[in-house]
């Protein structure tokens, strides 16, 4: 048995140093986060060909299911790759980190985030979900989603039709066994286009529920952080909403808990939501209040704010682990 079951999009984070004239040859706006098609990748990779770049497993729900394993909880990472080159590096990288894999080999190129970063450390990320996005119930390991303590997955992956059966799949298994589900919403453009689609996943099976004020004020037409997580309490046991700066709001029963943020000077907030998840569902994993696992989820959301990326190096990954524990 493991303690949390992750299925989402892997993505190999490539990352490579460029400069402004790049950019405009390319067509792309700096600073910016957009999905691009099989196209684009490749002529961006085409200018990128020669240039030094970096590799590291990346993803939402990889993101969280990793900072878990690093802090010594039992988690395991599903999701599906390409037979190529990133995806033998996405493979071999989770191989050699302490984490349960059950990525899947699919037809098609593997999902990448190529952020091209100029001098002034400006980021402009580019993402092509790839193959991922033909994971299917075949896929789902039925005795992970039997046997975890969690499942847990993101907005991102309500995306195909594969993808929603996938899903479905693991949720039917996971509260037969009476298993918690565990939903991030992940992006507010996800909340706008699958609104009615959320709410009856929150109302008819899930526990606990991570939202970001935009994605909370989305799914209840308010731009009331206080009323979006008291309509989000009543639908499942445990509602977390980040509210930036002023930290969260954690409901459950109708008891609010207001959450402090950990003070941080923030450099790229990429990844914040991903590292806040990770936080929380290791104070759950080790029987904490909900009131300190929400410290903690503001502790490991400080100390990725301050770093460019949405992942933790190997070192720095071990510093926050010993600091979390």
């Amino acid at each position: 048995m493991v303690d949390i079951y992750g299925i989402g999009h892997p993505l190999i984070d490539v990352v490579a140093r460029v400069e402004d004239r790049d950019l405009r040859s390319l067509g792309l706006d700096r600073g910016i986060m957009r999905l691009i098609d099989e196209e684009e990748r490749s002529n961006i990779l085409r200018v990128l060909e020669k240039r030094e770049k970096s590799f590291s497993c990346g993803g939402s729900c990889p993101n969280t299911m990793i900072a878990l394993a690093s802090f010594g909880v039992q988690a395991c990472v599903a999701g599906k790759v390409g037979d190529d080159q990133y995806g033998d590096i996405y493979r071999k990288q989770v191989s050699q980190l302490p984490i349960e894999s059950r990525l899947t080999i699919g037809e098609g190129p593997t999902g990448s985030s190529i952020i091209l970063v100029t001098p002034d450390s400006e980021r402009t990320m580019n993402t092509y979900l790839g193959v991922n996005r033909q994971f299917g119930p075949d896929d789902v390991d039925e005795q992970m989603a039997a046997e975890s303590r969690f499942f847990y997955f993101t907005g991102y992956m309500w995306d195909t039709e594969l993808q929603k059966a996938a899903i479905l799949k693991a949720i039917e298994i996971a509260e037969r066994n009476h298993r918690t589900i565990v939903f991030d919403l992940a992006d507010p453009f996800a909340v706008n286009r699958n609104r009615e689609e959320f709410l009856e996943l929150l109302r008819r099976h899930v526990s606990i529920v991570f939202a970001n004020r935009e994605e909370a004020h989305l799914l209840f037409d308010t731009d009331d952080s206080h009323q979006s997580v008291s309509e989000l309490c009543p639908l499942c046991d445990i509602a977390a909403v980040k509210i930036g700066a002023h930290g969260s709001l954690v409901m459950s029963g109708g008891s609010l808990e207001e959450i402090p943020a950990s003070e941080a000077v923030p450099v790229d907030t990429t990844g914040a939501g991903d590292m806040y998840a990770a936080g929380f569902l290791y104070g759950l994993t080790q029987g904490f209040s909900l009131f300190d696992a929400g410290l903690c989820a503001s502790f490991v959301a400080s100390k990725i704010i301050v770093k460019p990326g949405a992942q933790f190096s190997d070192a720095e990954r071990e510093l926050v682990a010993a600091d979390v524990k």
